[in-house]
C-alpha cells in the first residue's frame, strides 16, 4: 500500500450501531439477519470469491552495493548484487470467462513469481498481461477455472457520502471487509501518481490492501484501492482509482499489450475567479491553454492561446487535472471533440491525439543585477530585453523577468527570473517599451502570458 506522509491530525469518530439505519435511509435497502437485524452479509458473500490475495517474491539489483562511498570509489567494479524481495497484496476479478484480474503495478512490480490465493484456499500461479505504471494498474492472468468475477459499478456516479466497502488483505492477514463512505471524488495533486482522478474515503484501508476492491452497497466495483495518507496504517483517509479509468487502462492492456498515450499538445492551467474575470468569462471551469505547442494535434485543430477547453468527447473539464486525465486516457490516432471557449464565443474544434515526443529540454536564463538595454519595473521585478543567451532568444517576442524581489507582487504570482512576459492583457509585446505602454494602459490588473523555457502560463498582478 502506498503512503502519503501528512501533518494532519485524525479525529476519529464512533457511530456504533447508528451506521446500520444511516445505511439503510442511504441505500434504501438493506439485508437483515434471522433476528431481525441489519447485515451486510449477503452482498459480501457474493463478492468475497472476486477479491484474491496476492503474494509475489522476485529480486532487485543493487547498483554497486557498497555502503561507504569511500569504498565505491576505491572499488567501482565490485560485482552487482540480487536481493530477494516478497510483497503482498489484494487484486480484483473483473472477468471471470477469462481469468482477468485487476490490481496495482506497485503490487506486482519487480515480481519474478506471482501467486493467486482464491476465498476457497486454492493457489493459482498468475501471469502478468501487462502494466500502466503512471496510473499505477496492472493487469494479470490466470487459469480461468470455476472463477467468480464482481460486476463493473459506474464511478462517474458517485457521490460523497455514498457508503461503501472495502475488500482486501490487510497486513496479509486474508480476505478483510470495512465499511465507510466516499469522503471525496476527484482528488489530485498527491503526488501518488503520475495522473490522478482519486475516490477518497474512510472505510479502512491498511498496506495489503492495495488492488483491492472498493465496492458499492449494490456490490459492484467502483474503485481500486491504492494509497493511504499516512505512514503506518489507516487514518481514515484512504485513496482508490476509480473504476471507469482502471477499466479503460485494463482494456487496452488487454487489447494492446500496453498503453500507448497520445498527446493534445498544449499547457494548461485551472481557470481561477481572477483569471476568469480578467479573461472577461463568467465561469471558472475548463482548462486554460497557456500555450499550444507548434505541431501539435492541438494546432492542427486550430486551438489558441487563451482558450478555455470546457469539455472533450462529451466529458466536462472542470480544470487542468480533468482534460489530463481524460486524455492521458487516449490512444495516439483517436479524436479529441474539444468544447472550446473562446472569448464569447463556444467553438467545437478535432484533434487527432499524436504521439508523445521525446521530453524537451528547459532552460532558464541566469539573473542579472541589471536591466541591460533599458527596462523597467513593475511590481517588484525588473523587465529588459530578451538576453541572446536566453533559449528563446530568436524564438519568441517579448521582455525577460531580469529579476523578481522575494516577497514582492511579481515573486507571489510567480515570475521568476528568465522568464518571458509574451502578452500583457491579451495584446502582444515585442520590446521593454511596448511593456511599459501595455503596463501605462492597463486599468487595474494585469494579466501576463509567460514562457518559461518549452512551458507557458498565466499570472495576474
Amino acid at each position: 500500500m502506498r503512503t502519503r506522509s501528512s501533518l494532519a491530525a485524525a479525529i476519529v469518530i464512533c457511530l456504533g450501531t447508528a451506521i446500520a439505519p444511516m445505511a439503510q435511509a442511504a441505500t434504501g435497502a438493506l439485508f437483515t439477519n434471522e433476528d431481525g437485524e441489519p447485515t451486510l452479509a449477503p452482498v459480501i458473500k457474493e463478492i468475497g470469491p472476486a477479491i484474491v490475495n496476492i503474494a509475489t517474491s522476485g529480486t532487485v539489483t543493487n547498483e554497486g552495493v557498497p555502503l561507504d562511498p569511500f569504498f565505491g570509489q576505491m572499488f567501482p567494479n565490485m560485482p552487482q548484487h540480487e536481493q530477494p524481495v516478497h510483497a503482498v497484496g489484494s487484486g480484483v476479478i473483473v472477468d471471470a470467462e477469462n481469468g482477468y484480474i485487476i490490481t496495482n503495478n506497485h503490487v506486482i512490480d519487480n515480481a519474478d513469481e506471482i501467486m493467486i490465493t482464491l476465498t476457497d484456499r486454492r493457489q493459482l500461479p498468475a501471469t502478468l498481461v501487462g502494466t500502466d505504471p503512471e496510473t499505477d494498474i496492472a493487469v494479470l492472468k490466470v487459469d480461468p477455472d470455476n472463477l467468480t468475477g464482481i460486476d463493473f459499478g459506474d464511478s462517474d456516479r458517485l457521490d460523497v457520502g455514498d457508503f461503501v466497502l472495502a475488500v482486501g488483505n490487510p497486513f496479509g492477514l486474508g480476505q478483510t471487509v470495512t465499511l465507510g463512505i466516499v469522503s471525496a471524488v476527484g482528488r489530485s495533486g498527491l503526488g501518488i501518481e503520475g495522473y490522478e482522478d482519486f475516490i477518497q474515503t474512510d472505510a479502512s484501508i491498511n498496506p495489503g490492501n492495495s488492488g483491492g476492491a472498493l465496492v458499492s452497497m449494490s456490490g459492484k466495483v467502483i474503485g481500486i484501492n491504492t494509497a493511504i495518507l499516512g505512514s503506518q496504517g489507516n487514518i481514515g483517509i484512504g485513496f482508490a482509482i476509480p473504476i471507469n479509468m482502471a477499466r479503460s487502462i485494463m482494456d487496452q492492456i488487454v487489447e494492446h499489450g500496453s498503453v500507448e498515450r497520445g498527446l493534445l499538445g498544449v499547457n494548461i492551467q485551472d481557470l481561477t475567479p481572477d483569471l476568469a474575470l480578467a479573461l472577461g468569462v463568467n465561469d471558472n471551469e475548463g482548462a486554460l491553454v497557456a500555450r499550444v505547442f507548434p505541431d501539435s494535434a492541438a494546432r492542427e485543430a486550430g486551438v489558441e492561446d487563451g482558450d478555455i477547453i470546457t469539455a472533450v468527447n462529451g466529458v466536462h473539464i472542470d480544470g487542468a487535472s480533468d482534460l489530463r486525465n481524460v486524455v492521458g486516457l487516449m490512444r495516439v490516432g483517436e479524436t479529441a471533440e474539444l468544447s472550446i471557449l473562446r472569448g464569447s464565443q463556444e467553438l467545437s474544434l478535432e484533434a487527432i491525439i499524436k504521439a508523445r515526443p521525446e521530453e524537451p529540454k528547459m532552460a532558464l536564463a541566469e539573473p542579472s543585477a541589471t536591466v541591460p538595454g533599458g527596462g523597467t519595473e513593475f511590481a517588484g521585478a525588473a523587465f529588459g530585453p530578451i538576453d541572446p543567451m536566453s533559449e528563446l532568444s530568436g524564438k519568441i517576442d517579448g521582455v525577460e523577468v531580469v529579476d523578481v524581489q522575494p516577497e514582492s507582487k511579481a515573486w507571489a504570482a510567480g515570475l521568476r527570473p528568465g522568464d518571458v512576459v509574451t502578452e500583457v492583457n491579451r495584446d502582444a509585446i515585442s520590446d521593454p517599451d511596448q511593456f511599459v505602454d501595455a503596463i501605462d494602459d492597463a486599468d487595474g490588473r494585469v494579466l501576463l502570458h509567460v514562457r518559461r523555457g518549452d512551458a507557458a502560463f498565466y499570472v495576474l498582478i
